[in-house]
């Protein structure tokens, strides 16, 4: 790639617009600057930008994302071969265990949710394609984090915030890595309450047809229903039959 080529306002733009999450739903010209390194007057620009072509709207002081954003992640889901492949599996498997299923790929220190056969609310915050959630902490992010490479994730780890989200989230960045090497160790990973309270998951990795690891896929449930031990029991061997499954199916 010939960086002649490269729109680089493009790239400050796109910035701009990943600054927008649950946490930061509207922004100020200043907090735009300080989240993106422009100055002010850049932001500003391309707040205004944004807002023109139709992806923002203000009130004269702060500004928010449209409902046009969602045509950028619907459109780019919509053309993954991936999601297509795994939601009819999803479907059934979630059928079977009765519980919600979901498949999720690796974003810097975040897993997003690409498909999700949902059969009841178990976390608080709705899921859905396109959610959001820190890779260190999740049974999904773990797998993702254990088959990828080593040097590549300590550095990741290094510079991700691990303020644990409840009481029982691994926080130390030597034991989270000891738990990366168990989860690629025996191929699967079980994740106690440290999303959230009340919320035990169990993931397993999805390999294409060359034997790369492309996904993770895992099914939530809450903590009455099964210790954690009990999960591998009940819940992997059909995890697993799906993963066989949808393998071949996986370029």
């Amino acid at each position: 790639m010939n960086k002649k080529d490269v729109i680089g306002s493009l790239g400050k733009a796109l910035s701009v617009l990943e600054c927008f999450s649950a946490d930061t739903p509207r922004l100020t010209i200043s907090e735009a600057a300080g989240l993106t390194g422009l100055d002010r007057a850049a932001a500003r620009r391309y707040l205004i930008s944004l807002e023109y072509f139709g992806y923002l709207e203000s009130d004269g002081k702060f500004y928010r994302p449209t409902i046009k954003v969602l045509r950028l992640g619907v459109s780019s889901l919509s053309s993954m071969p991936l999601p297509q492949i795994v939601q009819p599996w999803l479907d059934q498997l979630s059928e079977e265990l009765q519980q919600s299923c979901s498949v999720s790929v690796l974003d810097g220190d975040e897993i997003v949710y690409i498909a999700r056969a949902s059969q009841k609310r178990v976390m608080s915050v709705g899921l859905m394609p396109g959610s959001r959630l820190p890779a260190h902490c999740t049974s999904m992010g773990r797998v993702l984090l254990a088959y990828s490479d080593s040097t590549i994730v300590n550095e990741l780890l290094s510079n991700t915030n691990l303020t644990p989200l409840t009481p029982y989230t691994l926080s130390n960045l030597d034991a989270i890595k000891a738990e990366l090497e168990k989860v690629k160790k025996e191929g699967f990973a079980v994740v106690d309450q440290e999303v959230e309270l009340g919320l035990r998951s169990i993931a397993i990795p999805l390999y294409s047809l060359q034997g790369n690891v492309v996904a993770a896929l895992n099914t939530g449930i809450p903590s009455i229903i099964a210790e954690p031990e009990q999960m591998r029991k009940l819940y992997l061997p059909a995890m697993i039959k799906f993963q066989k499954g949808v393998r071949r199916f996986i370029h």
